[in-house]
This record gives structure tokens, C-alpha cells and sequence, in this order.
């Protein structure tokens, strides 16, 4: 699914998903592999696979809901 990645106003990483018109802070991120798990406020994990620290944000990127 395609999700938008942005910082907060207050230097939090946000996850938006528009199909669900979900918006939801990121409180875990855990490297696996060469991409990333983040998990969101609500309870959902989401795998993006070439997610990196050096990535600019916003963007919108590929994640996998686990």
C-alpha cells in the first residue's frame, strides 16, 4: 500500500494512509533487513523495505502491512 512519511511540527514521525484516511504517529522503528518496521500509535506494523535514515521526507513510499 502507498503511505505518506512526514515529520511533526514537533520532530515526530507521521505516517498517513490515504485509503484509510488514517494519519497516526510512529512511537517504534526497528531495521530489518535493508528497509524498516515501523510501528504506529494504533497498534499497526508496516515493513518498508527501502526505507533508509538518509531518506528525505515527505515522501510517499511502498509498505507492507504485517
Amino acid at each position: 500500500m502507498k503511505v505518506m512519511l512526514s515529520n511533526t511540527d514537533e520532530g515526530n514521525l507521521s505516517v498517513y494512509v490515504p485509503k484509510k484516511d488514517l494519519e497516526e504517529l510512529v512511537v517504534e522503528q526497528t531495521v530489518e533487513g535493508n528497509g524498516k518496521v515501523l510501528t504506529l500509535a494504533n497498534g499497526w506494523k508496516l515493513k518498508f523495505p527501502e526505507l533508509t535514515d538518509e531518506t528525505t521526507l515527505p515522501q510517499t513510499l511502498e509498505a507492507k502491512r504485517l
